[in-house]
Order: C-alpha cells, then sequence, then structure tokens
C-alpha cells in the first residue's frame, strides 16, 4: 500500500498542490511555517477524515478561498493496494446560510467516486503519524491516551469504528436525560434503555481495547529495551473505570476484516456488558445528582510505567519521549500485523527531538515500511546513506520541488 499522487487545492498555504509520490521514503525539508506539517495534516485528514491539529475543518481553508464565488477546500488521493488502485476525496464547500457566522461548511466525502460518509474511510489507507507533540500521549490526559488507542483501532476494525461513533451517540442522549432527570424529575426506569445500548457497544470497545494494550506491551516493551541498553522496562495498563478483575480477557490477534473481527470474545464481551450494566445501577443516583455518565470507556485511562514507575507523575522528559518512541513504533507493527501489510508513516520533525541511538532505531523502523513521509528543518539529522535512499524535497511558500545535491552531513551529527 502507498500514496502514489497527492492533490490539494486551498489546503492550509497549498493554492494549489499536485504531487506524484513513490513507494519509498520521502523526506521534506524547509524552514519553519513553508508547508511541511500541512503536507503531512493533510494526507492524515484523507485517512481518517479528521486533523490532528485541530477539530474546526473551517481552519483547513486557505484564505485566498474566499476570493472565489464559491469558496472550496479540495484533498485528492491516489492510493495503490496490491494491483488495485483506489482515490479518495475530500471537498470542504463554504456555503452562505443565517447562522451566526454567516455561512455553513459542506463536507463532502468520495471514495472511488462513490459518495461516502467519512466513516468508511478508514483503513482505506491506514497512517501512523508521529510528532514532537505526542508525547502528550504520556504526559498529558487520558484523553490523548484513549484517542491513541482508537485511531489505532478504528484503522484495522471497522465495527469497532461504528462501535465508537453508536457510543457516543448513545453518551450524548444519556447525558442528556440525566440533565433532565436533575432538573425536572421523572422515572429512573426511562435510563434502562440507553444503559443497554451504553452497555453493548461499550463492552466490545473495552474488549477490544483490553486486546490492543496485551499486544503493544509485548512489542513496545521489546523495542522499549533496546532504546534504553536494556535499563528499563516499559510496562502498559488499561484502567477501566469499574473492576473488570473478575473477567477473563480475551486471547485473540486483531485482525482486519470489513464486517466483524475473527475473534471469539463473545463471553468476554458479555462478561464486560454485564459488570458494566451492574456499574451503572451502583452509581445511577451520583450520575443523576451530576448530570453525565461517570462510567465507561469514555473515562478509562491507560497507565504507561517504566520498571514500576508512572511515566506521567514522575517519568522525565527524555523518559517519556523514549516511551512515546517505543509506543509509535508499536503501533507500526500491530497495523501491519493486524492488515498483512505496513501502514503508512508520517514523521514530522521528530529526528531533531532524539539522539543517535534513538534516530538509528526509528530510521530501522522507516526502512521497513513501503512509503514514509518526514519532515525536517534540517538535512544535517540524517545519514547520508539515508538521504541517498530517500526521494529529497523542499518546501518552500507552498510550493514543493526536488532538493539539489546530497547535502552535507558531519559524522557528529547521527
Amino acid at each position: 500500500m502507498h500514496l502514489t499522487h497527492l492533490s490539494l487545492t486551498n489546503f492550509r498555504n497549498y493554492a494549489r498542490l499536485e504531487l506524484a509520490l513513490q513507494p519509498r521514503i520521502i523526506a521534506l525539508q524547509g524552514a519553519n511555517g513553508q508547508g511541511k506539517t500541512n503536507l503531512l495534516e493533510a494526507v492524515y485528514y484523507l485517512a481518517t477524515s479528521r486533523s490532528p491539529r485541530t477539530t474546526t475543518d473551517r481552519e483547513l481553508m486557505n484564505w485566498l478561498a474566499d476570493e472565489e464565488p464559491l469558496p472550496y477546500t479540495r484533498l485528492v488521493a491516489d492510493v495503490q493496494r496490491g494491483d488495485t488502485m483506489h482515490r479518495i476525496e475530500i471537498t470542504l464547500v463554504k456555503q452562505p446560510n443565517s447562522g451566526p457566522n454567516g455561512f455553513r461548511l459542506h463536507k463532502q466525502v468520495r471514495l472511488n467516486g462513490v459518495n461516502k460518509r467519512a466513516l468508511d474511510l478508514l483503513g482505506q489507507m491506514p497512517v501512523v503519524l508521529f510528532r514532537p507533540q505526542d508525547i502528550e500521549l504520556v504526559a498529558g490526559s487520558p484523553s490523548a491516551r484513549r484517542r491513541y488507542l482508537d485511531v489505532t483501532l478504528c484503522q484495522i476494525d471497522a465495527h469497532y469504528a461504528r462501535a465508537l461513533l453508536q457510543y457516543n451517540r448513545v453518551l450524548t442522549q444519556r447525558n442528556a436525560l440525566l440533565r433532565e432527570l436533575r432538573e425536572r424529575g421523572g422515572s429512573w426506569d426511562q435510563l434502562l434503555f440507553w444503559d443497554k445500548k451504553l452497555t453493548e457497544d461499550g463492552a466490545y470497545l473495552m474488549a477490544r481495547r483490553q486486546a490492543l494494550v496485551a499486544d503493544v506491551r509485548e512489542r513496545a516493551q521489546s523495542l522499549h529495551l533496546n532504546l534504553t541498553a536494556g535499563r528499563d522496562r516499559l510496562d502498559l495498563r488499561y484502567v477501566p473505570t469499574f473492576d473488570l478483575s473478575h473477567v477473563p480477557q480475551a486471547d485473540y490477534q486483531l485482525r482486519l476484516t470489513f464486517d466483524r473481527p475473527e475473534l471469539d470474545t463473545d463471553h468476554s464481551v458479555q462478561a464486560i456488558s454485564e459488570a458494566f450494566a451492574h456499574r451503572l445501577q451502583e452509581v445511577r443516583r451520583e450520575e443523576i445528582a451530576r448530570g453525565m455518565t461517570l462510567v465507561g470507556p469514555h473515562r478509562d485511562d491507560l497507565v504507561i510505567a517504566a520498571n514500576n514507575v508512572d511515566l506521567r507523575t514522575y517519568g522525565s522528559r527524555g523518559q517519556q519521549r523514549t516511551a512515546v518512541l517505543a509506543l509509535k513504533l508499536a503501533e507500526v507493527q500491530v497495523m501491519q500485523a493486524a492488515m498483512g501489510e505496513p501502514p503508512l508513516l508520517l514523521l514530522d520533525e521528530v529526528m531533531a527531538e532524539l539522539d543517535a541511538e534513538r534516530r538509528r532505531c526509528l530510521m530501522d523502523t522507516i526502512e521497513s515500511v513501503h512509503q514514509a513521509l518526514l519532515t525536517t528543518a534540517e538535512w544535517q539529522v540524517f545519514t547520508p546513506d539515508f538521504l541517498e535512499k530517500a526521494l529529497r524535497l523542499t518546501v518552500c511558500e507552498g510550493r514543493i520541488e526536488p532538493a539539489s545535491g546530497l547535502p552535507h552531513t558531519s559524522e557528529g551529527q547521527v
């Protein structure tokens, strides 16, 4: 699987871009603010229909688009998978209306020319994105760690993506009912319907997350030992909001299907669902008093520790960065094992954050995938051998051109 062509119109600082790409390492060099990160953001957006940098699609639109009669942004990716070519297209159209902003943004997703839901894009062009900001995976809030699990699982398990979407919809409805019961009163039995829906989808999410954490833990531990010269042992522990110690953990490999994964976990999912429902009954009064759902996968966390020390609280910046690197490299391995092919690897100026040993470990992973897009402000963070293998491009003010000549690299910098 690799991206063969990328087309951008009015996306960020790219007014027009047509870029042919090869199944190899592609290194993009340029100063800050020239469009390197924007290019990776565009690829990630086409793969997931969401930006890793903003929750507002309006921010993706080039300001020059407003000068056109019908302002729009268009992104297109041609993706080769085996002998088949797929086209992914996302269009954002700014349409006038009577709302507070005076416009609405219409988002259209097309796959091979056919209108699709954003959900249908997941898994079409699987990607792993690694940025310096990803240190928040360890140091940040639980939502960053839940997102790490969800993004990985949504790309390899279509059923998980649907269950997550449904769970969030039910959660919104249930919270609205809890607030209504708090403010106006009424029978608590009204919650039973939403409880059933919540526990059915929520139990599947939790079973799947547990299995992913077990898989990532095994892979990341080995990687982390290599990164720390055997000094530190990484550990991951999925922490639900209610006790699951009595529930047997599902033992299965993550496999991609377009309907339901090939696994035998119905007994585990059912046990989790029952424990979830029981806990909802126990906290019913408190939930109504606070007007929100207090237990479930939307509040779960992932503990990341080294040598039995929680890295979020007690880890140094270097320890946190090493753990994130191990987790991202493990994510690549998990997705490759699940899908039978490596994902597209996107790396945004991460080399400058690493020492020589960690750079070498990361470059080994880069060379193991079919295609990797990486950005840098300076060529010197790479070895000459690495640069000779890469397609080298320069980015300047939203324009991309071939780099001229092989840059000088000193021995002491790699």
